[in-house]
């Protein structure tokens, strides 16, 4: 699955440079995750960093609207790092 940020974002700046996969952007209002590059940091770490690092407690929550196994994160992964 990928993640999302929910309105609870305050803008921190904290979670855009520790995505390895560069999946998190600003939008209109608040950051966004773009789940077409999000891995849940699978291939990079054992839990997502933007999780990690977000001071606002759920404030990025799993994206039910783009469920993915392990594997398919890992598919992911590989496509976006590792094909030329």
């Amino acid at each position: 699955m990928a993640l999302l940020i929910t309105k609870k974002c305050i803008n921190c700046d904290m979670c855009e440079p520790e995505c390895p996969n560069q999946a998190i952007s600003m939008g209109k209002a608040i950051y966004e995750i773009d789940p077409a590059r999000c891995t849940e940091c699978v291939g990079h770490y054992d839990a997502p960093t933007c999780q990690q690092v977000c001071p606002i407690d759920k404030t990025i929550l799993i994206d039910s609207q783009h469920t993915e196994t392990r594997e398919q994160l890992w598919d992911k992964y590989v496509e976006l790092h590792l094909v030329s």
